[in-house]
């Protein structure tokens, strides 16, 4: 059975370096330095992947098992929480608190789908009724 998450409210926000390789864990599932490393296709070398993910497994962002020999990491904090954490941030920091704020810069930095805007205005409706949407607790 896999280790379980750390669960630590104080867990940092990811560095944009830190990003990356979520990003590429996320997307592959629990990988090898490697396998990171490959996938990045930076200039880096791989010591640096590799440092940089020693690291993170200390901060919580990762976790390390070990399987047929080889060290296998995993995300520490699933997607979305890290998601809500760093949206929150960037909601508090750079649009004052302001929900309509981030959703305009969002929307203006990256059009949305036809089909995206209809989800998000179904998202408001169901938010607007007071529904529990996902990410908001209880």
């Amino acid at each position: 059975m896999p280790p379980k998450p750390v669960k630590n409210p104080d867990t940092p926000l990811p560095t944009a370096a830190e990003l990356d390789i979520l990003a590429v864990i996320w997307r592959l599932g629990p990988a090898t330095v490697r396998e990171v490393h490959d996938e990045l296709r930076k200039d880096s070398g791989y010591t640096t992947t590799l440092k940089q993910m020693q690291l993170m497994l200390g901060k919580g962002l990762l976790i390390r098992t070990e399987r047929f020999g080889a060290h296998v990491y995993e995300a520490g904090i699933p997607k979305e929480k890290t998601q809500t954490q760093i949206v929150g941030d960037l909601l508090n920091r750079a649009f004052e608190g302001s929900a309509r704020g981030l959703v305009m810069g969002a929307l203006s930095a990256k059009p949305a789908s036809g089909e995206e805007l209809d989800e998000i205005r179904r998202m408001i409706e169901t938010y607007g009724k007071g529904g529990k949407g996902k990410g908001q607790s209880a």
